[in-house]
């Protein structure tokens, strides 16, 4: 990997889940960058995503799986590390 880094928010995690262009973007420059989020941010997505999911009738269930399959990309900062 190179040294490129990209830290995200929750919201753009709740986007890769939502749509695919945040998605795709991420898994086709995962081989290139350095992808991580804090935990609060997944929290967070975590957090809000269900209703989102239920407003857009989106199977809660399969969204989610997706959220945690982004961990194998996104890693998770944990607070220690950014406090």
């Amino acid at each position: 990997m190179s040294g490129k880094t990209i830290v995200l928010d929750a919201n753009i995690l709740i986007r890769a889940v939502l749509g695919t262009r945040v998605r795709e973007l991420i898994f086709n420059n995962a081989g290139a960058v350095n992808f991580f989020a804090p935990d609060v941010a997944y929290d967070d997505a975590r957090k809000h995503l269900p209703g989102l999911l239920t407003k857009r009738g989106i199977d809660a269930g399969v969204a989610m799986l997706l959220l945690d399959r982004l961990e194998n990309v996104v890693k998770i900062i944990e607070v220690e590390v950014y406090r």
